[in-house]
């Protein structure tokens, strides 16, 4: 049970940063007025589909991210030209349905050869019935059918290209933005239940105990009360334990701690350090924590934000330089293998860690990468200066190479993950 706890709480982890990225993307989107067509998490075949009002929400295979697709951003309708022979429902001379295939096989519809139509902008259809020309409106939601699938037209004002600069540039924008406001939120409900250290403490507490050292031959606790070392009473003072430990290379140490109120005592040897020389117990203090008020809440959520954030660009600095190697890189494998780790240690540190996620999500989506969102607030600039937007086929051009590296380097990195599971390393 604890495994699928663990399993379910790493996929959700996931959803939950993806689809905030997305929302932020969608709501303003509709709020400017564009037809949003999809609503998906993931990429690659769909697993679940399901339509709700003018858009489709799916989950598809490939858990590495997610896309809102807005009416204009691509080609997306079945051309229809003059002479085309068509079927149409029509309600109050009002077109709401237009067939392009298996024209015998309607009913209730009106069945012709297209004139003229223009379903952009005028939203006008003449069609032409055994020598007679009737001439309709086209519902702005009327639904193109072809090949067994229903596509609602998009008149020139639901498109993404007709709004103003301010309004696409916001819809993309939100979704990094809406990373942020989630890796605040957690960030601060980190705090909230983990407490932040004591400024000036009374005591120590053991904050971890190392595998195959001598403090892990005890029962030495992590969150036991550091009392004394060899009688002399430790208190907040951390330098004073580090000191004795130091100076008892292969000379036993009586150890006292407090657990639960109540005294225990251990005997343990420190362990020569080969690179160092000193003794080592293989543990660490750990100092009290106290809990946040509400104000501070926001202070230490701040500048949690602000060190991590330093901490994400010095990563992307030695990516540049080139200071890394292949075994450092991780993907979507590693991603979720680390996450499953922390999950296991619980809700506290999982909730810092999904805010680490959020935060770097939204960094990582704003750099001016072709296929992120920080390419196109680039070309977006771009239009504001010139005062006319870049070739839409050449900006689809630069993405799909971009999207075409990004999947290339997601696959090394992938490969690399895989490797590393199979040799047992983490």
């Amino acid at each position: 049970m604890h495994t699928i706890q663990v399993v379910f709480l790493t996929v959700m982890v996931f959803f939950v940063i993806v689809t905030i990225h997305e929302w932020g993307h969608f709501y303003f989107a509709k709020r400017a007025g564009i037809l949003v067509r999809e609503f998906a998490i993931g990429f690659g075949p769909k697993l679940f589909s399901i339509k709700r009002g003018e858009t489709r929400y799916t989950l598809r295979l490939v858990p590495a991210g997610g896309f809102v697709r807005m009416a204009g951003e691509d080609p997306e309708l079945v051309e229809i030209h003059p002479g085309q022979t068509v079927a149409v429902r029509v309600k109050d001379n009002t077109v709401t349905r237009i067939y392009l295939d298996r024209l015998d096989d309607r009913s209730n519809v009106v069945r012709g050869e297209v004139e003229t139509i223009d379903i952009e902008r005028k939203l006008k259809l003449a069609l032409s019935a055994d020598g007679i020309t009737d001439s309709y409106d086209v519902h702005p939601q009327a639904l193109l059918i072809s090949k067994g699938k229903e596509t609602q037209i998009a008149p020139i004002d639901r498109q993404f290209g007709s709004k103003t600069v301010g309004q696409r540039a916001l819809a993309i924008v939100a979704g990094p933005v809406m990373n942020f406001v989630l890796a605040f939120v957690l960030f601060g409900l980190y705090f909230q239940m983990a407490g932040v250290p004591m400024e000036n403490p009374d005591r120590l507490l053991i904050g971890s105990v190392v595998e195959g050292m001598p403090a892990s031959q005890t029962d030495l606790r992590v969150g036991d009360v550091i009392d004394s070392v060899n009688g002399e009473k430790i208190g907040g003072d951390s330098n004073k334990m580090i000191e004795l430990i130091s100076k008892s290379v292969d000379v036993p140490l009586v150890f006292n701690v407090l657990r639960d109120g109540k005294p225990i005592s251990f005997k343990i040897t420190p362990k020569k350090d080969p690179t160092t020389g000193v003794g080592k117990l293989g543990i660490s203090a750990a100092v009290p924590t106290r809990s946040v008020t509400f104000g501070e809440t926001f202070t230490y959520a701040g500048k949690a934000m602000k060190n991590m954030t330093i901490m994400i660009f010095d990563g992307f600095k030695k990516l540049i330089l080139g200071d890394f190697k292949m075994e450092d890189l991780g993907g979507p494998v590693r991603t979720a293998q680390v996450t499953s780790q922390i999950a296991d240690e619980g809700i506290v540190q999982l909730t810092s860690w999904v805010a680490v996620l959020s935060l770097y999500l939204g960094i990582f989506n704003l750099l001016p990468i072709p296929a992120l969102d920080g390419s196109r607030l680039v070309f977006l600039g771009f239009e504001a200066v010139r005062g006319r937007p870049v070739d839409p086929n050449r900006e689809s051009m630069v993405h799909f190479i971009g999207f075409a590296m990004l999947m290339l380097l997601m696959l090394a990195v992938t490969y690399n993950d895989i490797l590393r599971l199979v040799r047992g390393e983490h």
